[in-house]
């Protein structure tokens, strides 16, 4: 079986380059040059899922960095179960999920970054994004008259958004995640790529499973009518916000088991390259450990102590 670390070259395959022009057409949705079985995949992806557990140990132990996972997707994408798979092995302690929706009134009250700079996960901790602030230049993009909710001074129009608000909105971001990558968060962002195809046999499941129907609303279609439009949205956003301190992954997501693996093998990669590790201690903290020993092994074992 291969070595999970040793297929890093996902973290490259699927990275999008700093600058590079986006044409997601060119990109696979369902990957047919698979180096491993469905089976031998799984297998990985618990190996991982245990890798991941140590990482996430380490980095609560070194309390230098935090982790902030990005997922986007298309409807029926497979956000929710990635999330749910791949972290599985995460102690929930040290994890939060967000998932953002519809923006609230309060939420209106501020700028659009606000209500995810609240949620950032602290030193130590992971932070997944369900959805996220790359929401505000994907579903604003297809509809921008929900840009006029947030009242801005120079916008009192859909006719008043133009090409340079959604560049300034797009810089507005890289700076964003700049500064967060300065202070030591890893920024891991995906997009999983699903084809309008696997998309319209999802719904379908959605439809004729009872367990699934609350996954599914009219509105659903009315989004994927909108399908170029998207796509077009999601060119722009990865062309304009992909960098070496946040890198997007364009991760194939027709098969989800395939997806999942890959997910976890870039999320391991990534985070194998830092420098994480246990505290190390003075000697005075060596001789209190010695000491505390000393003291417990010579406490006595009686069952008598039980009821001080």
């Amino acid at each position: 079986m291969p070595d999970p670390v040793s297929n890093s070259k996902y973290a490259d395959r699927y990275r999008v380059g700093a600058g590079k022009k986006i044409l997601l057409k060119e990109w696979v949705t369902d990957d047919k040059d698979k180096p491993v079985t469905r089976e031998q995949g799984e297998d990985i992806l618990k190996a991982d899922i245990l890798k991941l557990s140590e990482i996430q140990e380490k980095l609560y132990a070194s309390n230098r960095y935090s982790v902030l996972i990005v997922f986007q997707a298309m409807d029926a994408g497979g956000k929710d179960s990635a999330i749910k798979h791949v972290m599985s092995g995460l102690n929930p302690q040290g994890v939060t999920v967000t998932s953002f929706k519809i923006p609230t009134h309060q939420e209106l009250e501020h700028d659009f970054l606000w209500r995810h700079y609240i949620v950032l996960p602290a030193r130590g901790m992971v932070g997944i994004f369900n959805r996220s602030h790359y929401e505000n230049v994907l579903v604003t993009r297809v509809h921008p008259e929900y840009i006029l909710n947030e009242k801005l001074p120079d916008i009192r129009a859909v006719s008043d958004i133009g090409h340079a608000f959604w560049e300034n909105r797009f810089k507005q971001i890289n700076h964003f995640e700049k500064t967060l990558a300065d202070s030591g968060t890893v920024i891991l962002k995906f997009f999983l790529h699903v084809s309008k195809k696997e998309q319209k046999k999802r719904f379908l499941e959605r439809i004729e499973d009872p367990a699934k129907n609350w996954k599914f609303s009219s509105g659903d279609l009315k989004e994927r009518s909108l399908w170029k439009d998207y796509r077009k949205a999601y060119e722009d956003m990865l062309e304009n916000t992909s960098g070496s301190h946040a890198p997007w992954f364009v991760v194939p997501a027709d098969d989800k088991w395939f997806t999942r693996y890959v997910i976890a093998n870039i999320i391991v990669h990534e985070l194998s390259r830092l420098d994480l590790g246990y505290p190390k201690l003075s000697e005075q903290q060596h001789q209190d450990l010695e000491d505390s020993k000393k003291l417990l092994t010579g406490e006595s074992d009686s069952p008598t102590d039980n009821n001080d």
